[in-house]
C-alpha cells in the first residue's frame, strides 16, 4: 500500500488550511499546539473538524512540554511539567490520538544560518561554528545527566502513556553532534536509540525516524535503509520524516528531495515493500520564490514528489 502521507502544522489549522489538505489528498495530520490550547474541548473540536474532512489527527504535540528544558535538564519545576505532560496524554487517550513526539533538545533545532539551494532559501549547519558558541544554560550538562533525566521522565509517565494508548515518538538531536551549547546530545546515534529501546517496550517508546538526521549523522547512525527496515519491523517507527541533505556532518545543507546525496526512492520502496502503517511526512524543505508561495509552494512540491515516488513504486 502507499505510505500514509501527512502534513505538520505548528498551529491549529484553519478552514483554508484544511481545504489545502483535501486538495492534496492528505488524510493524516500532525499538529503542534500551545500549552494554553491543551483543553479537551479545543482538541476535540480540532479532531472533529479534521474528521469531517476525512483527515486523521495522528500526532498531537506541545513544544512547551515535548521539548521542555525543566524536564530535560532537571530544573526547578520539573514535577509540575511532568504532570502537565500526563494531562496531555490523558486528553489524547480520551480522543484516541495515538502519537506524540518528543525530543531531548532544550534549545530546539540548531542551525548555522540560511543559504541557497537551486536559488531557494534553505538551512545549513556548520559544526565548527556551533562549537564556538557559549553555553545556553549557564554550565555544561554531561551525557550521564541527560540520560538519567530521560529515564526518570519515562519512568514517571510510562503507566499513563500505556493506560492512554499513546506512544511517545522520540526524535533524534538535530544536528546529531556530541554536544550543543554545552548540553550533550542524548539521541545522536543508532546505538543510543537501541539502548533506550532495550529498556522500554514499543507501546510506550517509539521513534520519529528522521531521514535528515540519519543522513547528517553518517557513521554514527549507519545505513539508513537497513535501520529503517529494522525499526519498522520492530514496531518502533510511528512517523518517518522525509528530508534530504547535501552531505554528512561536519557541514551540510538541506536540499530539495531530489538533489541531496540520498536516493529517496529507496526509502519509499522499503515503506511499500513492508507495508509500513505509520505516517510519512515532509520535513524541512527549501522555500520557493514568493510568487509561488514560499512556504506552502515548497511543501506542495515535496508532497507531490513523495506521492509520485509512491505511485511509481506501486507500478514496478
Amino acid at each position: 500500500m502507499e505510505p500514509n502521507i501527512s502534513k505538520i502544522f505548528t498551529h491549529i489549522p484553519n478552514d483554508d488550511e484544511i481545504l489545502f489538505l483535501k486538495q492534496l489528498d492528505i488524510r493524516y495530520v500532525h499538529v503542534w499546539v500551545l500549552e494554553d490550547e491543551l483543553h479537551m474541548n479545543q482538541i476535540s473540536n480540532l479532531k472533529n473538524r479534521l474528521s469531517k474532512n476525512g483527515i486523521t489527527l495522528w500526532m498531537l504535540g506541545c513544544k512547551e512540554l515535548c521539548k521542555n528544558e525543566k524536564i530535560i535538564l532537571n530544573l526547578p519545576g520539573r514535577e509540575i511539567e511532568i504532570r502537565k505532560f500526563k494531562k496531555m496524554l490523558q486528553i489524547m487517550g480520551d480522543l484516541n490520538i495515538p502519537t506524540t513526539v518528543f525530543t531531548w533538545e532544550p534549545s530546539g533545532v540548531w542551525s548555522s544560518g540560511v543559504t541557497e539551494t537551486r536559488g531557494a532559501q534553505t538551512r545549513f549547519v556548520d559544526a565548527k561554528e556551533m562549537e564556538r558558541r557559549p553555553f545556553t544554560h549557564g554550565r555544561e550538562y554531561v551525557y550521564e545527566e541527560l540520560e538519567k533525566n530521560f529515564h526518570y521522565f519515562l519512568d514517571q509517565i510510562s503507566k499513563t502513556a500505556l493506560d492512554c494508548g499513546v506512544t511517545l515518538a522520540l526524535h533524534p538531536n538535530d544536528p546529531p553532534l556530541d554536544a550543543i551549547g554545552g548540553i550533550s546530545c542524548l539521541v545522536n546515534s543508532k546505538n543510543n536509540y537501541d539502548k533506550f529501546f532495550s529498556t522500554y517496550n514499543s507501546e510506550i517508546l517509539g521513534m520519529e525516524f528522521c531521514c535528515g538526521c540519519w543522513l547528517e549523522g553518517g557513521d554514527k547512525f549507519g545505513n539508513l535503509l537497513s535501520s529503517l527496515k529494522e525499526y519498522i519491523l520492530d514496531d518502533r517507527v510511528k512517523i518517518v520524516h522525509f528530508r534530504n541533505v547535501s552531505s554528512t556532518l561536519p557541514r551540510f545543507t538541506e536540499t530539495f528531495l531530489d538533489n541531496g546525496y540520498m536516493d529517496m526512492n529507496e526509502i519509499i520502496k522499503i515503506l511499500i515493500d513492508i507495508d509500513y502503517s505509520g505516517t510519512l511526512t515532509m520535513d524541512h524543505t527549501p522555500k520557493l520564490v514568493d510568487f509561488a508561495g514560499a512556504e506552502l509552494g515548497g511543501e506542495a512540491y515535496a508532497i507531490g514528489y513523495m506521492r509520485g515516488l509512491s505511485k511509481r513504486q506501486k507500478t514496478l
